[in-house]
């Protein structure tokens, strides 16, 4: 067996192998001999059959077999001898031979060399925010909000209101397509709808109609309206005030505090908004030490891993429609949509595993402990949740993961420039404040 090996770009390589046929002429003698002695063939006793016979039946499959093991061989053999690091599969073609010999080539690709940056000089703000008394009141106020409920009242609608209305909309005269609907509940104020619509809606009451003009936003999500001027016509069927929960022992209760305490209450939503604020501000430093990473450390990326980690994305994609009652069909999802993303992921896996290499950054099983157990916090039973992690293998290795991630954050803070920012409650929590 001899072997040439050519380097075609930064990570591809090509490997040429010449195979004798003389060894495979062997290969394939001593395959059809085992064979003989279990093939099974009508007229003849078991492990009697002539080798004559097998080889005219099984000779040309046990042949491509022989080949087969000859070629993996010769590749594993190069392998090895280079230290060559493989990503994906290769792609192995016949070349032009002779009577005496086959040859094959083997293109593949190589994982990188990776030095990893000079880190300090990057600079990595590291949000700061205390859970203050405000900040529990302004939560409370939420949770309310999320469990308001809506009672029927005689008057006209105001703001705050949930309206239920019949409409109907026309576009030079006809209706267009999504511009009708009956019994359509919406919160006067919430942005559900568009401004001019519910400005139309507010002030009417049971019975109710109105017809109006209405301009559609230049960005409308729905092109053939965009910019464009329509005619709506509204009745309101239904008005609801609406009313929030009082705060009593009713409200602790149907939150999970079993004596229904407000103190109770307000501690355990400060515990679990500590949390939360903790989990978002580690979240928003993680952001911040991946670019860096990525910045730092430039590597090039086997196309291989892009191409299987692109269709994985689509996969999931595909799943997630499905979940939603969103048949795939309709919507076929492509692998090279996610090629840019699929990349980056790439990219960062690889950087983070030579830093997780070099410094002996992998999760400790104290530290996924304490990650399962601070998890387990926010639910009723954190016990069953704890014993639920531990008994599937797959969801403790996610968690072995997020603390090999977080090995790999305060790895890099101790060598990046990290800055202490105050962050305002409203903007660190977004739409949950």
């Amino acid at each position: 067996m001899e072997t040439n090996q050519e380097n075609r770009s930064a990570l591809e390589r090509q490997i040429e192998m010449t195979v004798p046929v003389a060894e495979i002429d062997r290969e394939v003698e001593s395959r059809l001999k085992r064979l003989s002695k279990t093939v099974k063939m009508a007229g003849f006793r078991p492990g009697k059959v002539p080798l004559k016979i097998v080889a005219q039946t099984y000779g040309p499959q046990v042949r491509s077999e022989a080949v087969t093991a000859a070629i993996q061989k010769a590749f594993g053999d190069k392998l090895r001898e280079g230290n060559y690091r493989i990503a994906g599969d290769p792609h192995i073609e016949p070349r032009e031979g002779t009577d005496d010999s086959l040859t094959f080539a083997a293109t593949f690709e190589v994982y990188p060399e990776i030095v990893l940056g000079d880190l300090s000089e990057r600079e990595i703000e590291k949000p700061e925010l205390a859970v203050g008394e405000d900040e529990v009141d302004r939560t409370i106020e939420v949770l309310r909000k999320q469990r308001t409920s809506y009672s029927p009242v005689e008057r006209v609608a105001a703001d705050s209101d949930r309206v239920t209305v019949d409409f109907t909309g026309r576009k030079d005269g006809e209706v267009f397509e999504g511009g009708q609907a009956q019994d359509f509940p919406f919160v006067l104020g919430a942005g559900a709808m568009l401004k001019d619509f519910e400005a139309a809606a507010a002030g009417l009451g049971v019975g109710e109609s109105k017809t109006f003009d209405l301009t559609f936003p230049e960005e409308y999500h729905a092109k053939e309206l965009a910019g464009q001027q329509v005619q709506f016509e509204i009745t309101v069927k239904k008005v609801e005030e609406a009313r929030l929960p009082a705060l009593d022992e009713a409200f602790a209760t149907s939150l999970g505090v079993a004596d229904g305490s407000l103190e109770a209450m307000r501690n355990e939503v400060r515990a679990n908004l500590e949390r939360e604020v903790r989990r978002r501000i580690q979240a928003r430093i993680k952001e911040q030490v991946m670019n860096a990473l990525l910045d730092v450390t430039p590597i090039d990326v086997p196309q291989a891993l892009v191409e299987v980690e692109s269709r994985q994305m689509a996969d999931n994609a595909r799943r997630d429609m499905e979940a939603r009652g969103m048949p795939s069909a309709k919507l076929p999802v492509q692998a090279s949509w996610f090629t840019e993303q699929a990349a980056r992921r790439v990219k960062l896996g690889l950087i983070m595993a030579e830093a997780v290499k070099v410094n002996e950054l992998h999760a400790k099983p104290e530290q996924v402990r304490a990650l399962v157990e601070d998890f387990a916090q926010s639910y009723e039973d954190p016990r069953e949740v704890i014993n639920w992690y531990y008994a599937n293998p797959q969801q403790l290795q996610q968690a072995e993961a997020l603390v090999i991630e977080d090995n790999v954050v305060e790895w890099v803070l101790g060598r990046a420039k990290a800055v202490v920012k105050p962050v305002a409650f409203d903007e660190l929590m977004g739409n949950a404040a």
